[in-house]
């Protein structure tokens, strides 16, 4: 039995996504540090996986074909949405 789709999550999954081009990630063992160079922002990303995807975001499609590409087991698709609109938010990341 399949579970279906949480409303807006195919739209979000479709999105093109990139790390914006004036933030820094630097590796941490947490994860890693984001610091956005317009708004001196610090963000952490608290889990390798997504600082993972986030990385990988411009040099694929969309965010289903990163998430793939970085083994994120389906079921966790919804969580990384989440993070990722927050990130999104936060000028981390961008629509291109």
């Amino acid at each position: 039995m399949s579970v279906a789709p949480a409303p807006g999550l195919a739209e979000a999954l479709g999105r093109r996504l990139e790390l914006h081009p004036q933030v820094a990630l630097r590796p941490e063992p947490f994860g890693a540090l984001a610091y956005h160079y317009g708004n001196r922002r610090l963000i952490f990303l608290r889990h390798r996986d997504i600082v993972r995807v986030v990385e990988e975001l411009g040099s694929h499609d969309t965010l289903e074909a990163s998430l793939t590409a970085c083994d994120v087991a389906p079921n966790r698709w919804p969580s990384f949405v989440k993070a990722l609109q927050s990130l999104e938010t936060s000028e981390v990341i961008r629509e291109r």
